[in-house]
């Protein structure tokens, strides 16, 4: 039997460990899984085909599989207050260790910690912070801290 097409149905699937076309002799089996890479925690139901020249086809093969949510990563920051009086302070983040530092928060933070929950697994981040006073005049950039996230 050859198999000319194998067709997957719905998203939040993938075929792993075969391809098409495949000739298949009469003995041997042949093993084409199909992964479930569903992430969002919800049970998915599609439908596997395989187009081939014995009678019958094509055949369908129905899946289900339930999905898991992805971990959730946060790093939570905090600091010494300023010396000085300050209306707030500014947390930078980097992927870059000693430059590249994008501001994180959008309203000044007026407490001595930040909790970051937009991290990635899979990468590191350089944190620093700045203090700003009630003039607006924002310190130099505070000792660089680093976050890696699984």
């Amino acid at each position: 039997m050859t198999i000319s097409q194998i067709n997957l149905t719905g998203a939040g699937y993938s075929m792993t460990g075969g391809s098409a076309p495949v000739t298949l002799s009469p003995v041997p089996k042949h093993h084409a899984g199909c992964a479930v890479q569903s992430h969002d925690g919800w049970q998915h139901t599609r439908k596997h085909t395989v187009v081939s020249n014995a009678t019958g086809s094509p055949a369908t093969i129905s899946l289900s599989g339930t999905g898991v949510a992805p971990v959730q990563h946060s790093v939570s920051l905090t600091w010494s207050a300023s010396t000085s009086t300050v209306a707030g302070y500014n947390i930078y983040r980097s992927t870059v260790s000693g430059s590249g530092y994008t501001k994180i928060n959008s309203s000044f933070v007026t407490i001595l910690t930040y909790t970051d929950s937009t991290v990635l697994s899979g990468t590191t981040y350089f944190y620093v912070t700045t203090a700003v006073d009630s003039a607006g005049t924002e310190s130099t950039y505070s000792n660089q801290v680093s976050a890696a996230i699984p």
